[in-house]
């Protein structure tokens, strides 16, 4: 609207930093649910670039599941950018670069889909954290239906957009058993029985001074604060930055 556009004009004069986030960002960062977004998330960016792409957001939920789908037959086979195109169904352009350069953690040239499946699973519905871990759990899981240590910290990571995790005191609490790995029925009861498992379990350690990530007061579900603008908003050829970076 004209309103909006002057109000940019007369923001950028002043060299105001401003963003193009929109509404669903911010139910995206505010929304409800165990695992709050921790400030330095990769995720905005990712749904910004979602948007970018055409997906919108009425139809992102029937769009999860045809890349479900198409994950679970791949199972944990990495793609460069042309099949990740294919994968799409987009064109190779500038957004979709960006989009792949997210998650190509080794930057090898290929991704892991899964990790796009989780992450598009957060932006699709991001009150539903248990929803988002069962399907991961779905992604990861062996022929027994199992996941390990390794699996649960690479399902976190991407859940919450953040380079690194140590999943171990929490893994260890869910495998009371000690078998080295857990289902996602052993997950689901543990997070039951303990709603707050990602404030006791990860963020006490994560989210700490000496991790140097920034913590939050809980009033905010999701951890991030209102202000949206990054740090270095006025540099805007800035790479991207990495999930794992």
């Amino acid at each position: 609207c004209l309103v909006y556009s002057v109000s940019l004009v007369y923001l950028r004069a002043l060299g105001v930093p401003v963003t193009d986030y929109t509404f669903e960002d911010c139910q995206l960062a505010l929304a409800e649910g165990q695992l709050r977004l921790p400030s330095d998330t990769c995720l905005l960016e990712f749904a910004k670039l979602v948007r970018s792409l055409g997906l919108k957001p009425e139809t992102l939920e029937d769009d999860l599941d045809k890349y479900v789908a198409s994950a679970m037959k791949m199972k944990k086979e990495k793609v460069n950018l042309k099949e990740f195109s294919a994968y799409l169904e987009c064109p190779v352009s500038q957004t979709l670069e960006s989009m792949f350069a997210l998650f190509d953690e080794k930057e090898d040239g290929v991704i892991d889909i899964r990790e796009f499946v989780i992450a598009l699973s957060v932006v699709c519905k991001p009150s539903k954290t248990l929803e988002t871990i069962q399907l991961a759990f779905q992604l990861y899981q062996s022929e027994g239906g199992t996941v390990t240590e390794e699996d649960l910290a690479c399902i976190l990571k991407t859940a919450m957009g953040v380079s690194q995790i140590d999943v171990t005191h929490l893994f260890r609490a869910v495998d009371e058993q000690e078998k080295g790995k857990i289902t996602y029925d052993d997950f689901y009861t543990f997070a039951v029985l303990h709603p707050h498992f990602a404030e006791e379990y990860l963020y006490a350690d994560q989210m700490g001074a000496e991790s140097g990530l920034e913590t939050s007061s809980l009033s905010a579900p999701n951890g991030i604060c209102t202000d949206f603008s990054p740090d270095s908003s006025g540099d805007r050829r800035k790479p991207l930055q990495k999930k794992l970076n």
